[in-house]
């Protein structure tokens, strides 16, 4: 999933796409509704790439979570996240069973199951694709040829140091 740009802040419901960067704001907009706000420094604010979820061996992020529901439901609605606590807590533990039942509250299933439910609607729920390692050339001939940035930045480092310049003369009438 591609989660870099879908942020959750912290008294605000919905979820909400990073715009801009202001001086001394964010600029985002909410996902359903398309309206800017700004979110200011005293807000906090989550990458849902960012958060991990607490499981008995180690943290697992947002997105493979998103992922384990995705394959699930077969990439339709999950649960409704008004739910009995019960019955997202026994929806859960069905999705991810290693989750730690301890340090999850019934409020973080909720909040996962809303928030999949968002990205859902909106066919926000696309894997991204692995990168080819930068490495492994795809054949033996593309592998030896040299980036075309190489070139360029022995050009620029060359063209750099400038003669230096004579002490200017201060004006006098």
């Amino acid at each position: 999933m591609v989660l870099k740009d879908i942020l959750a802040i912290s008294g605000e419901p919905g979820l909400f796409k990073f715009i801009a960067q202001g001086k001394n704001a964010m600029i985002v907009e909410q996902l359903e509704t398309k309206r800017r706000s700004s979110a200011f420094g005293s807000s906090k604010v989550s990458s849902l790439e960012e958060i991990t979820l607490y499981t008995e061996k180690e943290d697992m992020p947002l997105g493979k979570i998103f992922d384990l529901i995705y394959e699930k439901h077969n990439g339709g609605p999950a649960v409704d996240f008004k739910s009995d606590p019960e019955k997202l807590k026994a929806w859960f533990s069905e999705v991810v069973p290693e989750y730690d039942k301890d340090k999850v509250y019934s409020s973080d299933i909720k909040k996962i199951a809303h928030w999949y439910n968002i990205l859902q609607e909106l066919n926000l729920l696309v894997k991204d694709e692995p990168e080819k390692e930068a490495g492994k050339p795809d054949s033996g001939k593309e592998g030896t040829k040299k980036p075309a940035g190489k070139k360029k930045e022995k050009a620029v480092a060359k063209a750099e140091p400038a003669a230096p310049k004579k002490p200017s003369k201060p004006k006098t009438k």
